[in-house]
């Protein structure tokens, strides 16, 4: 799942992936879910302003539902243009 998002005169493309990743016994995959992968391009450059971030949960947990993980990658894009970018835009 892909979605892209115009904030602040920036395009945040974010991805939703499946984590799967195997538990200490290696033969049962534990802490399944979804990451976010983001992508922050300004203006109409077709090259990214920052090579793609994952994020999952807190705690480096993947989030439960890819719903989450969109909605988490998008908090996180804008909290980083916010804070990198901000006083730029004013």
């Amino acid at each position: 799942m892909m979605r892209r998002y115009e904030y602040e005169g920036f395009t945040l493309e974010v991805t939703v992936e499946s984590d799967f990743s195997l538990g200490p016994n290696r033969r049962a995959l534990a802490n399944s879910g979804y990451v976010a992968v983001v992508k922050i391009y300004q203006g109409v450059n077709a090259v990214a302003v920052f090579s793609p971030l994952r994020f999952g949960e807190a705690k480096g947990r993947p989030f439960a539902t890819e719903a989450d993980a969109v909605m988490g990658g998008l908090t996180a894009a804008r909290k980083i243009v916010d804070d990198l970018f901000g006083s730029e835009r004013h």
